[in-house]
């Protein structure tokens, strides 16, 4: 019989301080693991997670790992055999994250693996506590303490919706309750830093909300303090806009 094992790691900014989380339904209970970087990206992080869940388990255990990141997936079950063929390289240049690939492949050799992609933020239990699990662990790796657990993981979307609302309100009004506009506030910028938040929107593939939306996060995730010493460790600077894309096979 195999283990089931969630895995799932990610940045906020990205690159940026990450974290990854791991959880094992294991039959004597769940166990779950976390951790993170403060300098680092999302592709990296999945695969750690992925790393860090593999060692858990002695050679030759049956698992199956759900990861809601098609890089992970993806790169163990279609890439992986043409990179090592081609000594590490892709149709472009040396693989991303070699050191992190080669890893997950060793321990996978090792372990029988199915590996099996969910979609992320759709209410199932295991995936949305990985994802908790590893914002905690971006939160410890910038020294900040866990956020109180107010229970078990939130479900999002039409999950959610299916949670809060009896099923018979369900049958006669689903479509007002998901079209209902978020409640968002105005917040007037510069022109200038308008256009320089837009560029780094762009850069980062978000829209230009999406990308003010993290950077107000990150900067409360770490308090006044935190925050300005990161700025002037980085000398004022903005952190890269670039993300990491994945890579071709």
């Amino acid at each position: 019989m195999r283990t089931i094992v969630y895995a799932d790691g990610g940045c906020d900014p990205n690159p940026g301080p990450g974290g990854w989380g791991v959880v094992i339904e294991a039959e004597a209970g769940r166990i779950e693991l976390c951790g993170g970087d403060r300098a680092t990206t999302n592709n990296r992080m999945e695969l750690t997670a992925a790393i860090n869940a593999l060692r858990h388990f002695p050679e030759g255990a049956q698992i199956e790992m759900r990861c809601d990141s098609q890089y992970v997936i993806k790169s163990v079950t279609e890439w992986m055999r043409g990179w090592k063929a081609k000594g590490w390289r892709t149709a472009t240049g040396p693989v991303k994250n070699v050191e992190l690939m080669q890893e997950l492949d060793a321990l996978a050799a090792r372990r029988d693996v199915r590996w099996t992609w969910v979609r992320g933020h759709t209410g199932e239990v295991g995936n949305e506590r990985a994802d908790r699990l590893a914002a905690q662990g971006r939160r410890e790796a910038l020294g900040l303490p866990p956020r109180p657990e107010g229970g078990p993981a939130p479900l999002t979307g039409t999950a959610a919706l299916r949670a809060a609302v009896a099923p018979a309100a369900l049958a006669t009004a689903p479509a007002v309750v998901e079209r209902a506009p978020p409640r968002t506030t105005s917040i007037p910028l510069d022109l200038g830093l308008g256009l320089e938040v837009s560029r780094a929107a762009n850069g980062a593939g978000l829209t230009p909300q999406a990308y003010v939306e993290r950077a107000v996060r990150l900067a409360l995730d770490l308090g006044p303090e935190a925050f300005e010493r990161m700025r002037a460790e980085a000398g004022g600077a903005a952190a890269p806009k670039a993300t990491e894309a994945n890579p071709a096979p």
